[in-house]
This record gives structure tokens, sequence and C-alpha cells, in this order.
């Protein structure tokens, strides 16, 4: 019975942060338009 009640109350405790998370929204700032370029090394 025990660990029903931790698992629950685990549960319920993930579920409100994950809440509470989406809640607060994205953080703001902007994201760069340019794309990350990568090259690859010349072969020797």
């Amino acid at each position: 019975m025990r660990a029903l009640i931790a698992a629950a109350t685990g549960l319920a405790v993930a579920l409100a942060l994950v809440l509470t998370i989406t809640a607060m929204g994205s953080p703001a700032g902007k994201t760069s338009p340019e794309p990350l370029l990568t090259t690859v090394p010349a072969h020797p």
C-alpha cells in the first residue's frame, strides 16, 4: 500500500512540475536565421 501511495505522489509531483514548466512558456529570445554550417576536413 505504501508503494502505491509513493508512486501516486511521485506521479502527481512530476505532473505538477511539467504543468508549471509548460505554463511558464518558452524563454524569450530568437534563433539565428542562418543554418549551422559544418565542413568535412580535407582527407590526407
